[in-house]
């Protein structure tokens, strides 16, 4: 017996199919009347005719993938996210059956990319760029070193565990005790951090454990005419859990699970996201090479009821390379392959779309360099010693956003540095963002095995 949702959506596709013959047939039946009423009209029967029946293939190709897509997506986000349906049966059931089967062949490349982020995000929605998805503050950087090397760091893998929140793919053995300690100073008294912890097992990979926040700080809460209630507090929280486990000499992949909670006052809502990863490390040519898939999750409990909001996906690639005669490593970050076209047109300042002379309307330019230049953070390393590294970044993206034409600045320009003293590593970045100042990021790492060791027994005499 089939149970009643999938019985729905059988009734759903058949409803669909005869739906677009019936649109069909009358698209013929329109064009049919059209060339009977100019038939006597020289050369234009058979345009006419031929035009019927592209006109008829085209109307019925945009009615499948527009009105179907629609009707199918609508049915799959009511039910499928109401209920857990196993995505193997239904694929069994789709092959078995007629109708679906042709159903999913007319729908074609529009049906899976609509399944596609539905079951890896459950967001109900893509990759978000500029403030268009909540729980944002889970792409503030935390760590000084990733902020002094641009805002995106997934290509190096050692011993700095901050590292496990720009890829968990990095999580290694290196890190094992390791404990890492992270402040930002932000703009507008906010300020925010990171906390993490790891441990490695032999047998089962590396783990890690880590809180993350974001203080938005106090508020005066007001009524609509203006009277004074008091206070309130604005905050966002993560809990980060970790594992990465190398495959072999060269691969390793690792997986973080958030726990995320968000507070603004009376609003408050509760939500889960997933980052997944792999590294692809050659020792011999000092070369990394890593992808990530960042905050693919869904909220589960909203700010307001029934308002589930998309998270902030991000898919990411980079490299990086350490000089085999200098003491110095390149990185390069592709950030939002999702989204190919981040480019954005101030309305403001954005040029005329009519010649104001002719009246022509104005072709905007590509500009296919400024679009993919976007896409990339360049972060440089110089390493003149063990205990002390220098670091300087470059984001594209940021400076194209917030620069001023008008005047010379730093924005989207990094730096930083790293200095390890004893058992205690301390980086310091700062991240310039706009001409009224730059966010200044703070890092402790050590150890906690060092501060211990096995007592050895004495010799004997």
């Amino acid at each position: 017996m089939e149970d009643m949702e999938f019985r729905v959506f059988r009734v759903l596709c058949a409803s669909v199919v005869n739906k677009a013959a019936q649109s069909k047939h009358e698209y013929k039946s329109q064009y049919k009347h059209h060339y009977h009423n100019n038939q006597r009209q020289p050369n234009v029967g058979g345009e006419v005719n031929n035009i019927c029946s592209e006109k008829c293939n085209e109307s019925f190709k945009l009615f499948f993938h527009t009105e179907c897509f629609l009707i199918l997506y609508k049915y799959i986000e009511k039910y499928f996210h109401a209920r857990t349906i196993n995505l193997l049966k239904l694929r069994y059931r789709f092959q078995n059956n007629h109708l679906l089967c042709n159903l999913m062949k007319k729908l074609n490349l529009y049906f899976l990319i609509s399944l596609f982020p539905y079951f890896f995000s459950l967001s109900g929605g893509y990759a978000q760029v500029g403030g268009k998805a909540a729980y944002e503050f889970l792409n503030l950087v935390s760590s000084a070193r990733v902020a002094a090397l641009g805002g995106n760091l997934i290509t190096v893998k050692d011993d700095d565990l901050s590292l496990f929140t720009q890829s968990p793919a990095l999580l290694n053995s290196s890190m094992d005790k390791q404990l890492s300690l992270n402040y930002v100073n932000y703009f507008a008294g906010i300020n925010y951090g990171f906390v993490a912890y790891s441990r490695s097992f032999d047998k089962y990979g590396s783990f890690a454990a880590g809180l993350q926040y974001i203080n938005y700080g106090k508020f005066v809460r007001a009524d609509e005419t203006g009277e004074v209630q008091g206070e309130f507090r604005a905050g966002e929280y993560a809990l980060h859990l970790g594992w990465a486990k190398q495959i072999d000499t060269l691969f390793s992949v690792g997986a973080t699970l958030k726990t995320i909670y968000s507070s603004f006052d009376t609003y408050n809502s509760f939500g889960m996201a997933l980052d997944m990863g792999a590294t692809f490390q050659n020792l011999k040519r000092n070369f990394v090479a890593s992808l990530v898939v960042k905050n693919a999750g869904v909220m589960i409990k909203p700010y307001t009821p029934g308002n589930h909001e998309p998270l902030p996906i991000e898919i990411q690639l980079g490299v990086s390379k350490r000089l085999e005669h200098l003491p110095f490593r390149l990185s390069i970050v592709a950030q939002h392959l999702e989204t190919p076209d981040m480019s954005y047109i101030d309305p403001n300042t954005a040029p005329p779309a009519v010649d104001p002379l002719t009246g022509d309307s104005i072709k905007p330019k590509k500009m296919i360099g400024d679009k993919i230049m976007r896409h990339f953070i360049f972060g440089g390393e110089f390493l003149p010693a063990k205990f002390l590294s220098i670091r300087f970044g470059y984001n594209y993206q940021r400076r194209q956003e917030l620069k001023v034409a008008t005047k010379v600045s730093t924005i989207g320009i990094s730096w930083g540095f790293g200095i390890k003293v004893s058992k205690f590593t301390f980086s310091y970045g700062r991240a310039t963002y706009s001409l009224a100042g730059a966010s200044n990021h703070i890092s402790i790492s050590t150890n906690l095995g060092e501060f211990y060791s096995k007592k050895t027994p004495p010799s004997a005499q």
